[in-house]
């Protein structure tokens, strides 16, 4: 599998994805700079977190603008993977490969720390190394992730099986107590229609060594190198 990590001035999660896509993968992707107009031949394309242009303006609505975020869109249309991470995936929604948005916390503080996760859907090229209900312990870091959407497209997003993951207890109940941020329906990632793009606010590339307190991210990682190789 061949793959790319795009980088934005702010950016500051892009190493971490390429140790994780060259640890869990077998193969090191490339990195490629924002006002870069053509991507490589790649499989897979990764957009980082981060604080792409210091947040300015609106969390990912600089950097949807970007030259490389045109090619992005190009590929994807065409069936490319994205994987957008935590101002990746806010990103992805300004650039409108993905619906919704992200809002600032409800507790309008920044959140640091591992949550848990539940799997939704497992039938994907992102999810298929992972059981349907499993619950995931991965970091977030993030003061702008409480995902929003008016209730039809919540309502179509749950219908087509696009919602990835959601925060949850430990036991995989999904309540209040579980959403660390207030995303509408617990909502911690989704799909585009073809579920070729994915968008989440938890960080899986944090989440692959023992030593960062858990290793749940690699199965991610894992599914994507087995789904595109």
């Amino acid at each position: 599998m061949k793959s790319a990590v795009i980088v934005f001035p702010g950016s500051n999660r892009e190493g971490d994805a390429w140790q994780a896509l060259a640890e869990v993968t077998g193969s090191a992707p490339q990195l490629v700079w924002h006002r870069d107009s053509e991507l490589p031949k790649v499989d897979l394309v990764v957009v980082p977190g981060g604080f792409s242009y210091g947040d300015y303006l609106r969390c990912g609505a600089i950097a949807a603008h970007s030259p490389i975020m045109r090619e992005v869109k190009a590929r994807a249309a065409k069936g490319m993977a994205v994987l957008g991470i935590c101002n990746g995936f806010q990103i992805l929604t300004e650039a409108g490969l993905l619906p919704g948005a992200l809002l600032r916390n409800a507790a309008l503080k920044f959140i640091c720390r591992n949550i848990n996760l539940k799997v939704e859907n497992s039938q994907t090229m992102f999810t298929g190394g992972y059981e349907q209900g499993q619950v995931l312990s991965v970091p977030v870091a993030h003061h702008d992730g409480n995902y929003h959407a008016d209730a039809a497209t919540l309502d179509k997003l749950e219908q087509t099986g696009r919602v990835a993951f959601r925060y949850c207890e430990p036991d995989g109940a999904v309540t209040a107590k579980g959403n660390p941020n207030g995303s509408a329906r617990n909502i911690a990632g989704i799909f585009n229609e073809t579920k070729t793009v994915l968008g989440l606010m938890p960080h899986p590339e944090n989440a692959i060594d023992t030593l960062l307190g858990s290793v749940d991210g690699r199965g991610l990682f894992r599914s994507l190198a087995e789904a595109l190789s």
